[in-house]
């Protein structure tokens, strides 16, 4: 679905609840108004850690190779989509704001541009058939991301950033059993994936894929009071939450930069703080990552060590790098219900999906499956309104003018029945304030 607005807006205030942000980069830049890296201490992250040494793969709908940000920071990708044009061919800016967000250099108009939060990580960009701009998605769009991470694994990335999403109940059940045992494969290799859980919690809150499978970390979104944004979808599949409202990011508009929301902002933000995490800690494994992030995370303001709304908690990349505590056991998952390992070696240019209906996260091999019918075809979600993503006009931050952007949706959105939640973390509302 297409969304039109016009939004005039002045300077980005960068203030937070519970603490007095102040920007990181001079007056004018659009470093400036990228508020969730002064949120997220990313100043004091960086004299710790940049990302080095780590390879974040992002799959997604194909991206701008030559974007000012991203030049040095990508490795050579690969194309799953079968349609043409190859992995810099691009409908949106959607898989290059999830670039920016995770490794952009900011090196853009003599170092005023766009800084990812591990801007020293590299990318690995795989290209999927995403039905970018509302068209019909591949029939196996499960099946392009199977390929996809297995390919990231085997070129060895450590993060995979998936920031897409189908809803389940269009799913094949047989492209959901292949796809859930190649993650299970993938997290016996020792990488995390990370996913968006989907923006719809006002039109429906169906459970997407692949956030609703084992073995993903399914990330969500709050805004910049630390409450859960109205659209984040909410649900056991929840692992952990990051900033995903007025996150300014490199795009493929006029001026390079546009202004989104959404959980994919939000999964490229955690991956990213993943990847910090990694390239301090080598030889930590998946399970020890995922296991920090966890407990370093501003916790729900309910009293629970997680709730469906924000999972358990806000990453705080900074607190996971200066008093990370103890990772626990190397080879134990710290979320509950991720699936058994596959010993087997999924084929990345395998290209079928099976006919036979069977439940996600069962155990065997992910080649057991034979090849059969593809689903039926649904429209993918990138899962945000980064998707939405409204092009910034000038690139300055003095001024700056949103004009037409476009919302992907899985459904019509509607007025929900019941109003989201409104949770807040604790340290006094904001996870950022230590």
């Amino acid at each position: 679905m297409w969304g039109r607005r016009l939004v005039a807006l002045g300077v980005v205030s960068l203030g937070v609840v519970g603490s007095a942000v102040t920007p990181a980069a001079a007056d004018g830049s659009i470093r400036a108004d990228q508020w969730h890296l002064d949120a997220m201490h990313a100043p004091e992250v960086w004299k710790v850690s940049r990302g080095q040494g780590i390879t974040v793969a992002v799959i997604d709908g194909g991206f701008k190779l030559d974007h000012p940000d991203l030049v040095g920071q990508l490795l050579p990708g690969k194309d799953f989509s079968e349609s043409p044009g190859g992995v810099g061919s691009y409908a949106d800016g959607h898989g290059t704001a999830m670039a920016g967000l995770v490794a952009g250099s900011g090196k853009a108009s003599g170092g005023t541009g766009a800084y990812g939060l591990a801007p020293a990580a590299k990318v690995l960009p795989l290209k999927i058939n995403n039905g970018s701009v509302g068209a019909v998605v591949s029939a196996d769009f499960l099946g392009q991301i199977g390929q996809a991470v297995t390919y990231a694994v085997e070129q060895g990335a450590k993060v995979v950033n998936i920031s897409q999403g189908i809803s389940a109940v269009t799913a094949s059940p047989a492209d959901a059993e292949k796809l859930s045992k190649t993650l299970a494969w993938a997290r016996a290799k020792g990488v995390l994936v990370f996913s968006s859980v989907g923006n719809s919690y006002q039109s429906g809150n169906l459970l997407e894929y692949p956030s609703g499978l084992p073995n993903v970390v399914g990330v969500g979104a709050i805004d910049r009071n630390a409450t859960v944004t109205s659209e984040s979808q909410q649900g056991a599949q929840v692992i952990l939450s990051a900033p995903g409202v007025d996150i300014v990011e490199a795009c493929t508009g006029n001026t390079g930069y546009c202004k989104g929301h959404g959980t994919s902002d939000s999964s490229a933000l955690a991956s990213a703080s993943a990847a910090l995490i990694w390239s301090v800690h080598k030889d930590w494994t998946a399970n020890q990552v995922l296991r920090v992030l966890i407990n370093t995370a501003g916790k729900p303001n309910d009293g629970s060590d997680r709730n469906n709304i924000i999972g358990y908690g806000v990453v705080r990349p900074r607190i996971a790098l200066t008093d990370p505590g103890d990772p626990g056991p190397a080879d134990v998952s710290p979320v509950p219900g991720d699936a058994a390992t596959p010993s087997s070696v999924p084929s990345s240019s395998a290209t079928a999906s099976a006919a036979a209906s069977t439940v996600p996260g069962q155990a065997g091999s992910p080649t057991d499956v034979a090849a059969g019918a593809a689903s039926a075809q649904p429209k993918a979600e990138a899962s945000s309104g980064s998707g939405s993503a409204l092009p910034i006009m000038g690139g300055v931050a003095a001024g700056l003018v949103l004009v037409v952007g476009v919302v992907f949706a899985v459904v019509r959105r509607r007025k929900p029945a019941v109003q989201p939640e409104a949770v807040r973390v604790q340290s006094e509302g904001n996870p950022y304030a230590r």
